[in-house]
């Protein structure tokens, strides 16, 4: 009889504990390779989220904190980033023309075959990302304001 109650007993606490467990940490959302054009993810916490190859354009990002996401050759003509973390993010053959990234900060970010066209960069902060000679150029023609997060001078980030 008490071996009966035991096993009762251990029968309905046992699925109970599997109920109480903490749930397992979420993986960042993917959204490579879809067409996402005039999407509006602005002021979201989207940390290490994927948009490889992804049609971007006229997306709003704005206020979002995108810090290690992936946008490796994504479309992100005519997008709004301004005021978004890009930290650590990865840049890379993204086509961004047009693109609105003033108050950014792509500090570390990686964009060494990033196109940067007609791009608004005022109060950006490039600390310690790689680009190449043709687009810094470009860049630093541009380059003006303060970024209100790190207190950064743009043309200082670019090495202007």
């Amino acid at each position: 009889m008490r071996s009966r109650l035991l096993v009762l007993l251990i029968g309905l606490l046992l699925p109970l504990s599997l109920v109480l467990q903490p749930a397992p940490a979420l993986a960042a959302m993917d959204y490579a390779k879809q067409v996402l054009i005039g999407a509006d993810f602005s002021g979201r916490e989207m940390q290490g989220v994927t948009f490889n190859l992804t049609n971007l354009r006229e997306a709003d990002l704005s206020g979002s904190d995108l810090q290690g996401a992936s946008l490796f050759g994504a479309k992100l003509q005519d997008a709004d980033l301004s005021n978004s973390n890009l930290r650590d993010a990865t840049l890379d053959s993204a086509v961004l023309d047009g693109t609105n990234l003033s108050n950014a900060v792509l500090e570390d970010a990686f964009a060494f075959n990033t196109r940067f066209i007609n791009v608004t960069i005022s109060g950006a902060d490039f600390t310690n990302v790689p680009l190449r000679g043709d687009v810094l150029k470009t860049l630093c023609a541009a380059a003006e304001g303060t970024n209100p997060v790190t207190g950064r001078n743009t043309r200082d980030t670019l090495g202007c």
